[in-house]
């Protein structure tokens, strides 16, 4: 029944999807005088194109560019009826396409129970009880995104911080890095979990001397409390969205790639028809690539799904799995113990521990043409499924596979190249370097920090390396990504010079990262990325050239302009 239900869901999709292959042939559109819609004029233009690196101009006629060039040139496509927008030297880039979001879990965020910025478990307790009394009875309390590493003493917190404060609502609330929540006492009973619940493969319940659970749970073992908690309706789906998308805008990100949250997400669905509903009202105004989790990989092969299956508004045929759990939760899973905890090396995911299942699902969707994509974390976890990739190509023969690594956090020195010369996408998030950069060192040790967010290294080496942000665990903004990776300065302050500054990459292999490599990540680079003729018409214009002004100022720059399909969506106040 199952497979019937994803049958229909696909055939109701025929209206706006259709197969497209990762090789996909942007057409310019013939530009005749007087055509242009839109024209940007008097602007420092980054391109992406390497063509034409640097233009002054640029047209759009309805949602495609038409021309990128002069002043003089671009002008002659003006008519009547052109918008023009004169930039007045204000740089203009293409749109920022973030290749790692949730959409999900940020759309129910923003009105959630805030606690990133909790300074202690005090105040991570008087929050969240401020917000049960504003919620109904039984109402669950989700999410949160605390981060224990702001607080003075470190430590978890336990269901007995929060019982008394949350006595009428179940709470599960997730670690900024969502591989760890603590749950109170109420939402342990609806879970029907106690100290005779047995441990969960890939995951970790931790328990008091007694063996009692004291409400946190990592990885694996999250579901056991998630599972009782009820599944969201279509409508809050589609709330989600149009609240990313409103973050999204204010942040000139026009592409978004939404990453399945677990091994289990069984939202996938749910997202296709949220995205198909929205799509079909005409409330889109962020392109969405959709990865689903691989557990559907039968699913999509049954169908004949392949990469790339949509339109320029959403697509899918990309299925993420995972290798393993994070750094924050000590469940990455590495070749030697961590430093602060000799006893531990963290854990494969319930996925790769049973690791010939796991490439039996890789290699069926490898030989139907979906593409893999793989949260790895600690070095063995990345060595391991670096492995993978390389055995399917043995096996199957060379093609364009588009592999991905998501994270590729730290890797062991003699893997670095190996993802140029495997072809494989390092999918990582700036913005985490320069946050767990303030304890990463203590987990890890002096050496193995070294090759630990290697942005430069990989770069180097030949790899693609594509930028996202993890939204909703760090901010939705490009700008804050490449101030992260073009500095590395750790967000308290105590590394002005960079952490790790060997790493540090320039503004336009940070931008590139954003907007053309994130393009080609997603097979996309023939219709979006780069602003070139023929190509769609995602723009963004900063206050600032990020360029040229002091690094240290670029997480200070704004978004002026976000020009999605050839429609300003976006203008900020007091801007011109």
């Amino acid at each position: 029944m199952r497979h019937i239900r994803w049958l229909l869901l696909f055939l109701a999709a025929g209206a706006v999807l259709g197969a497209r292959p990762f090789k996909a042939t942007a057409q310019a559109a013939g530009v005749m005088a007087g055509s242009a819609t839109l024209v940007l004029v008097d602007g420092k233009v980054w391109t992406g194109d390497p063509a034409h690196p640097e233009v002054e101009a640029v047209a759009v006629d309805g949602t495609r560019i038409v021309a990128a060039g002069t002043d003089e040139d671009v002008l002659k496509l003006a008519g009547p009826a052109t918008e023009i927008v004169r930039l007045n030297g204000r740089r203009v880039l293409p749109g920022f396409n973030d290749a790692h979001v949730h959409v999900m879990v940020g759309g129910e965020e923003e009105l959630g129970v805030q606690l990133t910025t909790a300074r202690s478990a005090e105040e991570f307790r008087d929050r969240i009880g401020a917000y049960a009394k504003t919620i109904p009875k039984g109402k669950w309390i989700l999410n949160g995104l605390w981060d224990e590493q702001r607080w003075p003493t470190h430590a978890l917190p336990t269901h007995e911080l929060i019982d008394d404060v949350t006595p009428e609502n179940p709470v599960a609330v997730s670690r900024t890095d969502l591989h760890l929540l603590v749950a109170n006492k109420l939402a342990m009973e609806l879970a029907h979990v106690d100290r005779n619940t047995k441990d969960v493969p890939g995951g970790v319940i931790v328990r008091d001397k007694d063996g009692n659970p004291t409400g946190v749970f990592k990885d694996a073992a999250k579901a056991l409390i998630l599972d009782a908690v009820p599944g969201p309706t279509q409508a809050q789906v589609e709330h989600d969205f149009v609240a990313m998308q409103e973050v999204a805008a204010r942040n000139g990100v026009t592409s978004v790639q939404d990453m399945a949250i677990g091994a289990e997400d069984p939202g996938g669905p749910l997202r296709l028809r949220a995205l198909q509903s929205l799509y079909r009202q005409g409330k889109l105004t962020v392109r969405v690539a959709e990865a689903l989790s691989l557990n559907y990989v039968h699913q999509l092969t049954e169908l004949g799904l392949e990469a790339d299956f949509g339109n320029t508004w959403f697509h899918v045929g990309s299925l993420k799995s995972f290798a393993d759990g994070g750094l924050g939760a000590s469940t990455a899973w590495f070749t030697e113990p961590y430093t602060d905890n000799p006893a531990n090396s963290g854990i494969a995911s319930d996925q790769l521990r049973n690791p010939e299942k796991m490439y039996a699902d890789f290699e069926l969707a490898d030989r139907n043409g979906l593409q893999l994509i793989t949260h790895a974390i600690g070095d063995r976890a990345n060595h391991t499924i670096l492995d993978f990739y390389e055995r399917l190509e043995k096996e199957d023969g060379a093609r364009d596979r588009r592999f991905r690594i998501e994270h590729a956090q730290t890797l062991l020195p003699g893997d670095i190249p190996r993802f140029a010369k495997l072809g494989v996408i390092a999918s990582v998030q700036p913005y985490h370097a320069i946050d767990d950069g303030r304890w990463a060192e203590s987990r890890l040790g002096a050496e193995r920090i070294k090759t630990t967010y290697a942005f430069r290294s990989l770069m180097d080496s030949g790899a693609t390396v594509c930028f996202g942000s993890d939204w909703p665990v760090a901010p939705l903004s490009p700008l804050v990504g490449i101030y992260a990776a073009v500095t590395r300065r750790t967000i308290d302050g105590k590394n002005p010079g960079g952490w790790v500054p060997e790493e540090k990459v320039t503004v336009e292999q940070a931008v590139k990262a954003y907007t053309v490599n994130a393009a080609y990540a997603e097979g996309e680079e023939q219709v979006k990325g780069s602003i070139k003729a023929g190509l769609l018409a995602d723009i963004v214009v900063l206050s600032d050239d990020i360029f040229t002004i002091e690094p240290a100022r670029i997480e200070s720059a704004a978004v002026d302009l976000t020009i999605v399909d050839g429609r300003i969506i976006y203008r900020r106040d007091g801007s011109e």
